[in-house]
């Protein structure tokens, strides 16, 4: 089972979303609408973090992921 951490930063208004090791993080990408996503040493996408998100509702974010073998 893979284990999906989610991270959210109220002064910083940021989501952070870390679905591999963080601690393996080599490189950030800035993809544009305020997404970066974090990479590890062979390129492959470990995390991403969504900037001035405002989760300003009382309710639970809601996050769905699909999986794909490769």
């Amino acid at each position: 089972m893979i284990e999906v951490k989610v991270y959210y930063d109220r002064a910083g208004k940021s989501l952070t979303v870390w679905f591999g090791n963080p601690q393996d993080e080599h490189i950030c990408q800035e993809t544009g609408n305020e997404v970066v996503l974090m990479k590890d040493k062979a390129g492959q996408v470990i995390g991403f973090e969504k900037l001035n998100f405002l989760g300003t509702t009382p309710q639970p974010i809601r996050i769905a992921f699909e999986t794909a073998e490769v």
